[in-house]
């Protein structure tokens, strides 16, 4: 039997039992009329105007508010889309609570009378770590091929999809639900692979799942439907801004003669990456754009309408050049015509007034900013390095030997830190030397003797460092992952992948030490541990990288807004407040210079805050709340 055969035997057979609801309990339906040109919503035709917002990028709290702020906007339906990783985070333990708990996300929005598109990948991009991918495929299948009709991948897609499909169903706009249209893939047309092979698969498995109980769809650039589109499969297009989307839909009816138009991603905004000037989009195209589809009774989704945070280690990366990496920022705020905080902008008031022009007034008011707070600078104390004693004893979870250095996901592990160390050559003929790494994904902040003396960085491109004979004996190496490569993606392994060499010679034996710094369990226990005089005298390691600062903050007001951390005296590192992980800061890079603090991660009365600064000494170790955002 082929692979595909094998998987849905086992699909049938059981594995993937959805729930069976009577043929003619509903008589709802969403489809297609392609000799009209346009969807239809229980036999009336009907035009979905959409935007996206990811439900993982919101805390659940804040979920209600901006869907309503959506609808208030004039929008009938919302786009997410299904990130297996935050579902999945380790082979067969599923996550489907908090942020996690998409049905919740799903009924929120039909309660705010909105629509539900999902697009559930498995492959997603949307600027998150590995595409949204879970790491562990590439620990569990080293040479995984993503994407293509790899056996081991399709395994893992049936078993995902096994596990997410039946709480999809009953969302169905067929069996009653808001969920309108389902994707199949996404953007495959940008993949090299093209593997029409892989697509068959997936629509053969959506298909299994979905039926006829909503209408299945692929999206793609304009010019790369060929290796994206699957007959008998509706193709829609992505584009932003221009005068002639005509140009785009003339290359659409060679694959598509009849049939509804759609724009699944129409950029209102975009993605910035750090060291990049915050990317900005101006209304006036968009609007013009706008009224040029709504005219063609084009169907629309705004990429993105409310934009969010990635939050913790979601934020991925990209290759902006030849060989060049860029790792995605922190906030995901896309210019979009919600911002951050999920506050209305300029340019969401005006597609609201074009909106109203073509649809008429939702019924729902206008949203108002919600308010920000300031809060009185907060001064933090270092704790130690996680170099020292108790930093390696408190925060690591593992230390191995291996001949050569191996990557995080040889160690089974997502994000953090690891560090490698071995000892120097005793002999060594030139005074200062060359350390060499061939690769190092991402960042190495190399130390000799718990000293920091550098960095070797992948965004840079910069593999070597001068050393000097008289700094130590003891080679020290602590790498960070910035984010997985997200589009068009590649198996981007973290760490050192290739050899590490003083002047051109081979270094072996290697201890390994890990940090994954996702438990935050491990950070109070090192926070609160108090050395003896002896441990402090030999853990006093200040010129070592990555330092732990600790402080507290106290809130003495009932109405608690939301605020920013505002990191300018910072250099680079992890920002965590009341044990939530709000993600990396890196000021020193920029654009972004404050972390958003959502209002439900804060408590009246005392609040905690810890920084971990990988790789400058703060002389003046404080923090600031304020009430507004800072990209420079």
């Amino acid at each position: 039997m082929t692979p595909i055969a094998v998987l849905l035997a086992l699909c049938l057979a059981g594995c993937c039992m959805q729930s069976v609801i009577g043929a003619n309990q509903y008589s709802r339906k969403f489809d297609i009329n392609y000799e009209n040109n346009t969807f239809t919503k229980d036999g009336q035709p009907f035009q979905f105007i959409s935007g996206s917002f990811h439900y993982f990028r919101a805390l659940p709290q804040s979920w209600r508010h901006i869907l309503r702020s959506m609808r208030a906007a004039g929008l009938n339906t919302v786009m997410t889309y299904i990130e297996w990783s935050l579902h999945e985070p380790m082979p067969g333990q599923y996550s489907w609570d908090g942020i996690a708990n998409l049905e919740k996300f799903i009924e929120t929005a039909r309660s705010e009378d909105l629509f539900v598109i999902l697009r559930p990948g498995p492959y997603i991009c949307a600027e998150r770590d590995m595409g949204g991918f879970p790491h562990w495929l590439l620990t569990k299948y080293p040479a995984i091929k993503l994407r293509t009709y790899d056996i081991d991948y399709l395994r893992e897609v049936q078993k995902w999809y096994n596990q997410l499909m039946p709480r999809i169903s009953r969302h169905l706009y067929g069996n009653g639900g808001p969920v309108i249209m389902v994707s199949i893939e996404n953007e495959y047309g940008s993949f090299s692979a093209c593997d029409q092979q892989y697509m068959q698969f997936m629509k053969n498995i959506t298909e299994h799942f979905v039926r006829d109980k909503a209408v299945m769809f692929t999206n793609d650039g304009p010019e790369l439907l060929r290796c994206g589109s699957i007959p008998g499969i509706l193709p829609t297009l992505d584009f932003g801004s221009t005068n002639d989307p005509n140009m785009f839909w003339r290359r659409l009816r060679k694959f598509l003669p009849k049939g509804p138009l759609v724009n699944a991603e129409f950029y209102p905004g975009w993605l910035t990456h750090w060291m990049e000037p915050m990317a900005r989009v101006e209304s006036a195209p968009v609007i013009n754009t706008l009224r040029l589809m709504l005219n063609q009774k084009v169907n629309v989704n705004f990429y993105m309408f409310f934009g969010g945070t990635n939050f913790g280690f979601t934020a991925g990366a990209n290759d902006i050049g030849p060989g060049k990496y860029g790792a995605d920022i922190t906030s995901y705020d896309y210019d979009a015509p919600l911002d951050e905080a999920g506050d209305p902008t300029e340019k969401y008031f005006e597609i609201r007034k074009v909106l109203i022009e073509h649809f008429g007034d939702p019924g729902v008011p206008a949203p108002a900013p919600l308010p920000k707070m300031s809060l009185d600078t907060v001064w933090l104390e270092r704790r130690g390095s996680i170099l020292s004693k108790h930093g390696r004893t408190m925060l690591s979870t593992s230390v191995i030997t291996e001949v050569q250095p191996i990557t995080f996901e040889a160690l089974n592990q997502h994000s953090g830190l690891v560090l490698y160390e071995t000892t120097l050559p005793s002999t060594l003929n030139r005074d200062p030397y060359t350390l060499t790494i061939d690769q190092v994904h991402d960042r190495a902040y190399v130390h000799v003797d718990d000293v920091f003396y550098g960095i070797l960085s992948r965004e840079t491109n910069v593999h070597s460092i001068p050393l000097s004979i008289g700094s130590g004996n003891r080679l020290q190496i602590l790498v960070e992952n910035q984010g997985r490569i997200n589009y068009n993606i590649p198996n981007d392994f973290k760490g050192i992948l290739g050899s590490v060499t003083i002047e051109g010679t081979p270094l072996y034996n290697w201890t390994i030490t890990t940090y994954p710094l996702d438990n935050y369990q491990y950070m109070e226990n090192f926070i609160n541990h108090r050395p003896s005089a002896d441990e402090e005298e030999a853990d006093d390691l200040t010129a070592a990288g990555a330092q732990v600062y600790y402080g507290t903050f106290v809130i003495n007001r009932d109405a608690i807004h939301d605020t920013y951390l505002y990191t300018h005296v910072w250099g680079k590192g992890l920002a965590f407040i009341n044990g939530f992980n709000l993600g990396r800061y890196w000021p020193l890079a920029g654009p972004q210079l404050t972390l958003y603090v959502p209002r439900h991660i804060l408590k009246k009365g005392i609040n905690k805050i810890v920084l971990i600064e990988y790789q400058q000494r703060v002389q003046q170790p404080y923090v600031q709340f304020i009430d507004k955002p800072i990209f420079n």
